[in-house]
């Protein structure tokens, strides 16, 4: 026993806890052969007590369990002598335990708990994890029967055996294994404690953005011609006319304000010779640099494999390199990394401001948003940022102010990651909570409606249109400096007719303005009586730009709609309207009989029936008519082949009348059966030519990635069996990884 102590003071220092506990075990065990039975009552004494101190989880009970059963051990101890090194190794590596199966590949799942992207920064949670989880097993394991826990302990070890021989014959096929595994543990993050209101991340680490390439100025052989003469242009100039000549087919060229603002901000980059010289736009030929730089994009597309292979590979290193930041020990995506090059600005609509220069975005314009304890992106050489923020209140990584609209940009993260999830499942609870006061808040602008006040009654109508029609708030615009674009507060007289009986429907409202991004808004809704006469009350001595509503404006609405319910603002109402739309649609729609391409059919027809309400509308795709023309003839080549297959079946019954043998009621049935897939594939190409003429000038995306809750789409999937990769693509999937884990096909909005 002297001895014994003596060995395991000596490996004290030197050994982990767990391998010094293995080493005790087995000269005990050697000390019970050898020695009488009052010596082994001793020697187990002392064992239960250096268990009870060191190994609290019941492992004593095993100790005890294999001195009891000693011709078992023994053949145990034979087996571990005649075995490899292996087993030594494996031992080592399961501190002394013969571990259940899920233990053996404990070194391989390190990062289980973690995210699947956080190879780089191990963490000391996870650790803590396996360790509790570790203990509870072997408890487990105790309470087996001694005979079937030995039977299962020794096939275990050769499952062991197996594994380490095939891991040292094949170890770079594990090796290409491993990344595969770690991608597919997705971070749920929805079932973690959130943080408190306000606190967005805790740690934020990034590398800042990518700027765009330095202007490359054009070869000598490219001329640029003023009033038909060569006019060799200064490096600023240059670089602002490139922007104009890449766009010279393009129908903004010809538009008088986008000619007009681009040559006053041309100008400002011109030399003082050049300004006295340049005078008049129509006089500046583009011609030559347009056709350079048609020829370069034709020589793009000409590329070999191996040059596009360099470009590819170049983008991943961007990607891997800046496409990435961590953020509270999680390795998330960055979507927008790269800055915006400078060019010209296009707008949406008649913008008055079409044509302006996009400043170049130098990293003295940048501010860079991370943690204290972080590394601190390096700014190019040369150059510092404008500042470095800690600000864990925001969820933005970069920004700057950008010179056309004086409007701020952020560098965010993607759609797929935490801090955007939780904004979404946040913004759709908003919404439910809604559903539950709507009626309430109905009753009180109804109410409202007959007001002594104005201000009340006109609050009210607005509130009416906001809830009915999905119209937007409107914000207040200084004139001039955007487009004329209204919403609800900032509507005009003159954008609204009013109609006592139109197209045999009583008190009609006809609306036509330019909404958000100058989509024109067009529509023709019967309202209630009530609604009409204090429209009419309303427009009472105004001119045609007077405002509609003149004692409301948006912060006046928002506040009442704050008291009314916490959160709630006129996108909640669009947010509630798009998706309770959508619920009653599909119900309306999906016919349980149909087959998966008639129920997606369906699930199109409830999405634009919400994109109709919110306005969503698009121009016709340029290729719509051609990819139309190649569907059709694809329909009627599928009409002439089930014609044929018709023919072939009624020629099969027939010549299966007259031999009445196996053969040919085999014949029959194949036939019967390529019939029935024909049709299938043929209805499958008409469904799809139905939805895209209906969705021609419909955009269905808008409303179902910000206004449909995603879970009425995965309930709706999982009920009816549709894939939900018919519903949403691999992006969208990972945006809404929280819906598609959370919700089961009972879900109701």
């Amino acid at each position: 026993l002297a001895d014994s102590h003596k060995h395991k003071d000596k490996h004290k220092d030197r050994e982990h806890r767990h391998k010094e506990h293995k080493k005790d075990k087995e000269k005990d065990r050697e000390k019970s052969k050898h020695s009488n039975s009052e010596h082994k009552d001793s020697s187990e004494k002392k064992h239960k007590d250096k268990e009870k101190t060191k190994h609290k989880d019941g492992s004593s009970e095993k100790h005890k369990d294999k001195h009891k059963d000693k011709d078992k051990e023994k053949r145990k101890e034979e087996k571990m002598k005649s075995s490899s090194g292996d087993i030594k190794i494996k031992k080592e590596k399961e501190n002394g335990f013969s571990s259940p199966p899920r233990i053996k590949d404990e070194p391989d799942d390190d990062g289980f708990y973690a995210s699947p992207k956080e190879d780089s920064k191990p963490l000391k949670r996870p650790r803590e994890d396996d360790d509790a989880e570790y203990k509870p097993k072997k408890i487990k394991t105790e309470d087996i029967k001694k005979a079937k826990k030995r039977k299962q302990e020794e096939e275990e070890d050769s499952k062991a055996k197996k594994a380490k021989s095939k891991d040292k014959k094949v170890p770079e096929a594990d090796k290409r294994k491993k990344p595969k595994k770690e991608e597919e543990q997705k971070w749920k993050w929805w079932e973690e404690e959130r943080y408190p209101e306000g606190i967005k991340w805790k740690f934020l680490e990034h590398k800042g953005p990518v700027f765009a390439p330095p202007y490359e100025p054009l070869p000598e052989n490219v001329k640029f011609y003023y009033d038909g003469k060569v006019m060799k242009l200064s490096t600023k100039a240059e670089e602002v006319a490139t922007f104009f000549a890449k766009m010279l087919d393009h129908e903004y060229t010809t538009k008088e304000i986008f000619r007009k603002n681009f040559f006053k901000d041309w100008r400002k980059e011109m030399t003082s010779e050049e300004k006295s010289t340049i005078t008049n736009l129509s006089k500046c030929d583009f011609t030559h640099m347009s056709q350079y730089f048609k020829a370069q994009s034709e020589a793009r597309k000409q590329m070999s494999k191996e040059e596009k292979q360099k470009i590819k590979e170049e983008n991943e290193r961007l990607l891997k390199e800046y496409g990435y930041c961590v953020m509270d020990n999680h390795k998330e995506r960055i979507a927008n990394f790269k800055i915006e090059p400078p060019g010209l600005f296009r707008g949406r609509g008649n913008h008055p401001k079409m044509g302006m220069l996009k400043r170049r975005i130098m990293p003295e314009d940048i501010i860079i948003n991370c943690s204290k304890d972080s590394k601190i992106p390096s700014p190019p050489p040369g150059h510092k940022w404008k500042e470095v923020r800690h600000d864990n209140k925001v969820t933005w990584l970069v920004s700057w102010t950008e010179n056309i609209q004086g409007s701020i940009k952020y560098i965010m993260l993607n759609p797929s990651s935490r801090i955007k999830g939780e904004k979404d499942w946040q913004k759709y609870e908003t919404a439910r909570r809604l559903k539950k006061c709507v009626d309430k808040i109905r009753n009180q602008y109804r109410e409202d409606w007959k007001s002594k006040e104005m201000k009340v009654r006109q609050r009210a109508v607005a509130l009416y249109f906001i809830d009915k029609l999905a119209l937007r708030a409107g914000n207040e615009k200084e004139e001039g400096e955007t487009a004329d674009t209204v919403g609800c507060c900032s509507l005009r007289v003159e954008h609204i007719k009013l109609h006592p009986e139109l197209d045999g429907q009583e008190y009609v409202v006809e609306f036509d303005f330019l909404g958000k991004d100058s989509i024109r808004y067009y529509n023709k809704v019967p309202v209630e009586k009530r609604v009409f006469k204090n429209l009419q009350l309303f427009m009472e001595n105004k001119q045609p730009e007077d405002d509609l509503f003149d004692r409301l404006n948006t912060s006046i609405l928002n506040k009442h709609l704050q008291d009314l319910m916490e959160g709630l603002t006129a996108k909640v109402f669009r947010t509630y309207n798009a998706s309770i739309t959508l619920q009653q649609q599909l119900k309306e729609l999906t016919n349980p009989d149909d087959n998966i391409p008639a129920k997606i059919l369906s699930y199109n027809r409830a999405n634009r029936a919400v994109a109709i309400l919110c306005n969503h509308q698009r121009a016709p795709p340029k290729t719509f008519e051609k990819s139309m023309m190649n569907l059709q003839s694809k329909i009627d080549a599928k009409k002439e082949q089930l014609a044929d297959a018709r023919r072939e079946l009624k020629s099969a019954k027939a010549d299966a009348k007259v031999r009445r043998d196996e053969k040919s009621k085999k014949t029959v049935e194949s036939k019967k059966k390529a019939v029935q897939r024909i049709e299938e594939q043929l209805m499958k190409l008409e469904v799809q030519a139905t939805d895209r003429e209906e969705n021609k000038q419909i955009a269905l995306g808008t409303s179902k990635l910000n206004y449909l809750d995603p879970r009425i789409s995965v309930a709706w999937c999982k009920k009816w069996g549709i894939p939900i990769e018919k519903i949403y693509n691999k992006t969208q999937r990972e945006k809404f990884a929280w819906a598609i884990d959370m919700a089961e096909e009972d879900y109701e909005f």
